[in-house]
């Protein structure tokens, strides 16, 4: 990919080390060090507990489906968000990261920029939000139909780890949500607007 993985470890190192009420300052972030980020800790995440919650929500709807037929509902809605966001997180890695990454390197002058075959940056990103639009939807959805992931009293186990990872799988998809949609995109955009009016 071109990149100096010494460097970027020592990048994300003393990036991570400036911590803003325990929580690095992303706003100082350059876009490929964001990308590069969102990569390595939120698309890993991701693939790291879809399988998980494929299992256990395909488990619970198999054993207490006939007498809560939510969690039937639930385990479609679970395989409906992981197909989404496998292809979501294939599209930024081949697509839009790549391009991204050709940009800001050239904004340093370390190289140029390769006609994406998109046309601009914002083609790609409007398919992310809407993606992202979505998948918060999808979330938004499993939590009203789970009471907030609220496990009932008798739940067995994988039910309540079920719950349990569904909560936490939210709050990291915000988290990376909100790192591109409010900060990764509008870097990218300014960089591609600064490359294409530099003479």
């Amino acid at each position: 990919k071109g990149v100096d993985v010494g460097q970027l470890q020592a990048e994300l190192e003393a990036a991570l080390s400036e911590k803003t009420e325990g929580t690095p300052d992303f706003r100082n972030w350059s876009a490929s060090l964001l990308a590069d980020y969102i990569e390595e800790r939120h698309h890993t995440y991701v693939r790291e507990k879809l399988p998980m919650l494929l299992q256990y929500s395909e488990k619970v709807a198999k054993v207490h489906g006939h007498a809560h037929p939510e969690v039937v509902r639930l385990a479609g809605m679970v395989r409906e968000l992981a197909s989404e966001l496998e292809q979501h997180l294939m599209k930024e890695e081949r697509i839009l990261f790549p391009y991204v990454r050709q940009l800001a390197r050239a904004a340093k002058g370390e190289g140029t920029v390769m006609a994406p075959p998109f046309g601009t940056v914002e083609n790609p990103i409007r398919v992310m939000r809407h993606e992202h639009d979505h998948a918060g939807e999808l979330m938004r959805q499993m939590r009203a139909l789970t009471d907030d992931f609220t496990p009932p009293e008798y739940a067995c186990n994988t039910w309540r780890v079920l719950y349990q990872l569904l909560d936490e799988f939210e709050r990291d998809l915000h988290m990376h949500v909100h790192l591109e949609n409010n900060l990764l995109f509008p870097k990218a955009e300014a960089l591609e607007k600064e490359w294409t009016t530099t003479p």
